[in-house]
């Protein structure tokens, strides 16, 4: 019999199980959707047993579109959405509402008029700066709009968690309440510094302790599980990590000054800084990477909303482009002269500029700008966020930068990744596979199983860019962007 890995992608979207074989190859992958609850006063909400439904359910399917024995699975792995919040009652096991998912910003006015004098606090002791797009605030905001959740935590029935949590609670039949700590360090209730839930924070927020889950090394022990009694034996599930950081776990990024950018609606960047937090001013974030092995990694990390959403604006809104797949070539034939940029400031600027009243613009256009040079500018747009990401982080950490490594549909444009490649002078490095996430927690799962060993990260094939692009071209072209910038700048 052959000795199978199993990893769990829990993401926004839909739940994923993905099937790797003892060496460490993605051999076979099933997804399920869930639907996206949301209100007419655009709240997002998750229905948490229908995720838990769907875990199972994807991972029966996989194993049936695989063909393997269901006793052949070895060891699960779990990556999550982070931040979205679940409330559940210990003794039933039932949510008590539906989750709050992270991009839901219901808990906005509790934010600005009840947590804001701690905002100082927050940073310093979470590492996060306050917003309601963290579980603490939805917590809280469940505490005050949901009797329930009251009522069950007065009586010491009241678990809350994010979406790793719920599962592994369900997955062990109720047994095991634990989070890892690359989740917990996304809550806003996790100090950071003393790697512990912070009575302070909890405190500020209204939440009980008695209703946090135990934190647990990233590959630590999760109890097992037999997925509802489907398995003859249960399995051990071995690891979990957010998904922003099992893809950096994925992509191997392993030592200080590594560093991943994932290209999605946004992007994620993140950059391992060691076993020692670093805090910017700069409005950069500062989780946990992870705690491995009873040792834990540090991150830096960035969000930019718009990139792949500005290729679905040039294709939704604009008519510029029928799909993705056009922009490279379109990109390549603009006129090599044209000085046209655009800014996707559409929801205000972030990092390093932090200026929410910004407006997006397409500036230094010419009479000869036409629709190549717009998608391209469109295109560009990507690179230079990433860019300017990169080097704030690496002016942070004060570690040198080797290699970019990327994954997400974008990085499929070879025009963008050179251009990548030459605004942030290193290489850019891009997997074959596109499942980061769940290759991280596989990865993690099967090394604290014994079945892997560090060679495993070896399995990924690379395509890489090296930077072409001349000093004195590359510092015209960020002066370009900069300047770009300023003028939609409000302070």
């Amino acid at each position: 019999m052959s000795d199978y890995v199993v990893s769990v992608d829990q993401s926004t979207q839909g739940t994923k199980a993905l099937l790797f074989d003892d060496g460490g190859k993605l051999i076979c992958r099933s997804d399920l959707p869930h639907r996206q609850i949301i209100n007419d006063q655009g709240w997002v909400s998750h229905d948490p047993e229908e995720i838990m439904n769907n875990t199972i359910q994807v991972v029966k399917d996989l194993v049936a579109k695989a063909g393997i024995d269901k006793n052949e699975l070895r060891v699960l792995g779990i990556s999550n959405q982070r931040e979205t919040s679940v409330a559940w009652d210990k003794d039933t096991g039932k949510p008590v509402c539906d989750a709050i998912v992270w991009q839901c910003s219901r808990a906005k006015d509790l934010c600005e008029e009840r947590f804001l004098p701690y905002a100082e606090t927050v940073k310093s002791r979470s590492g996060i700066n306050l917003s309601p797009y963290f579980p603490a605030s939805k917590w809280a905001w469940m505490f005050e709009n949901v009797p329930q959740v009251r009522e069950k935590a007065e009586d010491g029935r009241l678990a809350v968690g994010t979406i790793d949590s719920w599962l592994v609670w369900n997955l062990t039949g109720g047994k095991e309440f634990r989070t890892d700590y690359s989740n917990a360090s996304r809550t806003e209730l996790f100090n950071i510094n003393t790697l512990e839930w912070d009575d302070e924070l909890l405190k500020i927020f209204g939440i009980p302790r008695s209703c946090m889950a135990e934190v647990t090394d990233s590959d630590g022990d999760y109890g097992t599980t037999d997925f509802g009694g489907w398995l003859d034996a249960p399995i051990p599930i071995r690891a979990v990590l957010g998904d922003s950081h099992g893809a950096l776990f994925g992509q191997g990024c392993l030592e200080k000054g590594m560093i991943k950018a994932t290209y999605g609606t946004g992007s994620s960047i993140m950059m391992n800084i060691g076993d020692a937090p670093v805090f910017s001013d700069a409005g950069i974030v500062t989780s946990l990477a992870w705690s491995m092995g009873g040792k834990v990694n540090y991150v830096l990390e960035n969000n930019i909303n718009y990139t792949g959403a500005v290729i679905t604006w040039l294709k939704d809104d604009l008519k510029l482009i029928t799909s993705p797949a056009e922009t490279g070539e379109l990109a390549k034939a603009a006129n090599p002269s044209d000085t046209t940029y655009f800014v996707p400031a559409f929801s205000g600027l972030g990092a390093p500029y932090w200026d929410s009243e910004a407006k997006a613009s397409i500036s230094g256009m010419t009479r000869v700008t036409g629709k190549n040079e717009v998608v391209r500018a469109a295109v560009d747009s990507i690179a230079y966020q990433i860019a300017d990401a990169v080097r704030l982080m690496g002016e942070a950490c004060g570690a040198p930068i080797g290699e970019l490594r990327v994954d997400g549909g974008p990085t499929r444009n070879d025009y963008l990744m050179q251009l990548q490649s030459d605004l942030t002078a290193i290489p850019v490095r891009i997997p074959d596979s596109e499942e980061l996430s769940g290759i991280g927690a596989a990865y993690a799962a099967g090394l604290a199983q014994g079945i892997y060993d560090e060679n495993v990260f070896s399995v990924l094939n690379r395509i890489s860019y090296e930077p072409k692009m001349d000093c004195g071209t590359r510092e015209q072209k960020l002066a370009g962007w900069k300047e770009a910038v300023a003028k939609v700048r409000t302070h």
